[in-house]
């Protein structure tokens, strides 16, 4: 498929159309509404497909309704949220760096708030929405850390990479050693939450991750000029006309708030970031990460997975990072693989 060019004379506004992506969107919307209503119906009181569009819809009996709108439903999108933050995250922080292996959980942002959570839970103070909070100021601290290590008379993507991995084993060393200190209780909380899980999310989650996504989404599409500048290269963005030092804060930025929002509302789930957009840019054969194909896909990995994990042992709810690990491990190996190749 071509692309269709649109341009308007007042406002002075133009834009490119590709219809394999537009395609691409709609088909992966599609599957992300039918595993997030699979997932509604999924529980001790089963429901149809039918059932779970009724309610949503505000329809069908009272208490279907208060079964759906508020045991599940929260669940569900906060699930559905959390993908959809951490694969644009992903598409992000991949293409300002131009390399597929950088995600927000490559680089030592997820682990930054991993030894945050880890670190206040010991101390008795990462609790209900205290967890949250340490989650954000984790992932933005490191982000914040990443940026000034790499920081040589400007920043580039490459060493960004470099000390983001470089941190990473570090904040992973530190939550290790906070895990082997800590007592038995304290342990079993941490562990819960460094997998990523959905399992008794409320309305507490879901709504400021809501919130956080409305002004986050249209700001990262608003930048997508500067990261698709960024994606040809800092020389060839100069000559663009784009402020390169000035454009990558600000990409790091968007993209750390939303894996920050993401991560305090269901963990760190893990290589969601990673796989999200590498997927969607082999389903649009685009040359980066589309960022709404991108948020589309990490949606639906992330309620796939969790719809699989509440499946694959009978009477078990696994993490869904536990799922989302094992599938992702392989396509990361794939993509280290490509790199050494190429």
């Amino acid at each position: 498929m071509g692309q269709l060019t649109f341009r308007l004379s007042t406002p002075p506004v133009s834009w490119v159309l590709r219809p394999r992506v537009f395609v691409v969107c709609l088909v992966l919307a599609a599957a992300t509404f039918l595993v997030f209503c699979l997932g509604i119906g999924l529980g001790e009181f089963p429901l149809g497909l039918g059932e779970v569009v009724q309610s949503l819809l505000g329809t069908g009996d009272q208490g279907t309704l208060f079964v759906v709108r508020e045991l599940r439903l929260p669940r569900a999108l906060t699930g559905l949220l959390t993908g959809a933050a951490f694969g644009l995250s992903g598409a992000l922080f991949q293409t300002m760096t131009r390399n597929p292996l950088a995600s927000p959980d490559m680089i030592g942002v997820t682990q930054g708030a991993g030894v945050a959570v880890v670190a206040g839970i010991v101390l008795g103070v990462g609790s209900g929405p205290g967890t949250q909070v340490l989650g954000f100021a984790g992932a933005v601290l490191a982000a914040l850390l990443t940026y000034l290590f790499a920081w040589r008379r400007g920043t580039t993507g490459y060493r960004i990479v470099l000390v983001g991995i470089g941190l990473s084993w570090i904040f992973t060393s530190a939550t290790e050693y906070l895990m082997v200190t800590s007592d038995t209780f304290q342990a079993q909380a941490a562990l819960g939450w460094l997998w990523g899980n959905l399992n008794g999310r409320t309305w507490s989650q879901a709504v400021p991750l809501a919130l956080a996504l409305a002004v986050l989404v249209p700001v990262a599409l608003l930048l997508g000029r500067w990261s698709r500048a960024l994606q040809l290269g800092d020389e060839v963005a100069v000559v663009l006309g784009a402020p390169v030092q000035r454009a990558r804060l600000t990409l790091l930025l968007v993209g750390v708030a939303l894996v920050a929002f993401g991560t305090a509302a269901a963990g760190p789930i893990a290589f969601v970031a990673l796989a999200a957009p590498q997927i969607a840019q082999r389903l649009a054969r685009t040359a980066w990460p589309p960022p709404v194909a991108s948020a589309l896909a990490g949606a639906f990995v992330v309620l796939a997975a969790d719809l699989l994990a509440r499946r694959v042992i009978p009477d078990v709810e696994l993490p869904v990072g536990v799922v989302t690990g094992v599938l992702g491990a392989p396509l990361l190996l794939w993509l280290l693989a490509r790199a050494r190749r190429g």
